[in-house]
């Protein structure tokens, strides 16, 4: 009996497949995307820096399970086939983010908000751990030879689409509802609209038929009757998981978050870029630069997949500091700290003439910092992280007051800190973008090729499994760590700005001389045993 597919059109195939991992994308970044007012509405209002950390920590937490995701639906893709599984992980990673929308704040139900995120962001991690590899060898598996490497690099856009995506809705929703408004309770558009995208997927999926390679596969009775212990205890080929993962993927991931994410919250966090500036440089960097995965993709099918990763990830370890020096020189941090403080009564604390030489609090606009002020233990009063709007139209990014006594006669423990949100020149806009832009052409050189190079190392009886593996223990582990390790590391006494960069930086020296010394160039042409 005949189990292949009637026909599969190529195009059908990338975009039945593109289509999902992008929306997948989408749901996973705008989590990180906004991890500061997310932070802000899971944790308590006098959290401060820590509630920014223990939101990344979470973010990261969705990466650190991705591994068992690739090893419990990399399983039932070897078994039941390519198509249903990632039928799964994409309803499984679209309701969760739909759910994340309607989870209540830390002042409505507590410490259970970010422990009820928390498991939706595991169940997140866990599908992604699948879909990639389900997305990835389903477009390799009907891709022809010699041109592995171009139809899998549609598959590698979708990350960067995705993120893309997430992005201008993110910019979209805050436009049209207001800043106040958007911190608020607009935060949550972003993932409630995620709903709408998935159900579209599903349908164009469901019409889809099954892979031709695991079809054949099956109707000859060869598949696998436990890829796991095939992919793992067979030692060539688990020879060949490790060397795929310590050659290639850990390289390629801190690459791909380091230019897509790190930029965006070191930009935002410690060079105090305007929030809508930070957007659009990250969003035109990428709109400029996504094309080069294709190019990439379809290069490595004439030259080999190594050399282009591993130039990748050699011109991040030599040109992150830089770059990132660059950001700082241009938007020269400093304090803003206000030479006058007036003692006034606690309803009207945050209306005082708080000024430096430069900028003065625009007194009627501040009541979004007035509201911040909560009595605590009954005789002191805490101010918050808040916006002040200044009297020439930008504002000050935080505001903080450790504490004051309850009749506000006066302050103890520091000074307000005040940051203000620095809008750019235009030159210097432009100069962001082309900074960026480099970044993420990096990222398609270590990304582009990548699902060619991981099909082609694996038999397809164990291949969903195998290449999962080590993709998302690469990815989803030493590259999903990037943004939360970093701001840590930075965040240390005795270090500077660019000391987070230490860990892109090394994780990526250390993948380039295993994989030069290591990792073979040579294409495997038949990849359909």
């Amino acid at each position: 009996m005949n189990h292949e597919p009637k026909t599969n059109n190529i195009f059908k195939v990338i975009g039945a497949s593109s289509l999902g991992t992008l929306i997948e994308w989408y749901d996973f970044y705008i989590f990180g995307s906004l991890a500061t007012i997310i932070g802000s509405q899971l944790f308590p209002s006098d959290a401060g820096a820590s509630a920014l950390i223990n939101t990344l920590a979470i973010f990261a937490a969705g990466f650190i399970v991705r591994p068992f995701g690739a090893l419990v639906f990399g399983r039932l893709g070897d078994l039941i086939g390519r198509k249903y599984t990632f039928l799964l992980t994409l309803v499984l990673m679209g309701g969760s983010t739909f759910l994340i929308g309607l989870i209540p704040s830390y002042q409505s139900i507590g410490y259970a908000a970010p422990i009820l995120v928390l498991i939706l962001r595991l169940i997140q991690g866990l599908a992604l751990g699948g879909e990639y590899g389900g997305a990835a060898t389903y477009v390799a598996e009907h891709a022809p030879k010699g041109k592995r490497g171009f139809f899998t690099s549609w598959i590698q856009t979708t990350a960067t689409l995705g993120l893309f995506l997430s992005l201008g809705v993110i910019v979209i929703t805050k436009n049209i509802i207001g800043a106040e408004q958007f911190a608020d309770w607009g935060w949550r558009v972003p993932f409630l609209l995620s709903i709408v995208l998935i159900l579209v997927s599903v349908y164009i999926r469901m019409k889809m038929h099954e892979s031709p390679l695991f079809s054949k596969l099956k109707s000859e009775g060869n598949i696998s009757k436990n890829p796991l212990k095939e992919s793992f205890s067979k030692k060539s080929n688990f020879k060949m998981v490790l060397l795929a993962l310590f050659g290639a993927a850990m390289g390629q991931g801190v690459v791909w978050y380091t230019g897509q994410f790190y930029a965006q919250s070191f930009i935002e966090n410690t060079c105090k870029v305007d929030f809508n500036d930070s957007r659009y440089m990250l969003l035109w960097g990428i709109a400029f630069a996504t094309p080069f995965f294709v190019v990439f993709g379809a290069w490595s099918d004439k030259v080999g997949r190594k050399w282009i990763m591993l130039t990748g990830m050699l011109l991040g370890v030599l040109c992150y500091r830089p770059i990132y020096q660059e950001f700082l020189d241009r938007t020269d941090v400093s304090n803003v700290t206000p030479s006058e403080i007036k003692e006034v009564s606690a309803p009207t604390i945050l209306r005082t003439a708080i000024h430096d030489a430069a900028h003065t609090v625009d007194l009627h606009n501040a009541s979004t910092a007035v509201k911040t002020i909560k009595h605590e233990s009954g005789d002191s009063l805490v101010t918050t992280t808040t916006i002040v709007s200044l009297v020439d139209g930008s504002s000050f990014h935080k505001v903080q007051v450790d504490t004051l006594y309850a009749d506000a006669s006066k302050a103890i423990g520091h000074a307000p800190v005040l940051y203000k949100d620095k809008k750019l020149a235009s030159n210097d806009f432009w100069v962001f973008v082309g900074l960026i832009f480099f970044q993420v052409l990096l990222v398609t050189m270590v990304y582009g090729p990548i699902a060619a190079f991981l099909v082609e190392l694996f038999p397809t009886k164990i291949r969903y499994t195998s290449m999962s593996l080590p993709y998302h223990i690469g990815n989803g582990v030493f590259g999903g760590l990037v943004p939360f390790v970093a701001t840590l590391i930075a965040s240390f006494k005795g270090s500077t700005p660019l000391s987070g960069l230490w860990y892109p930086i090394g994780i990526a020296a250390l993948c380039f001389v295993i994989g030069t010394i290591y990792l073979s160039n040579k294409r495997d042409e038949n990849v359909n045993d």
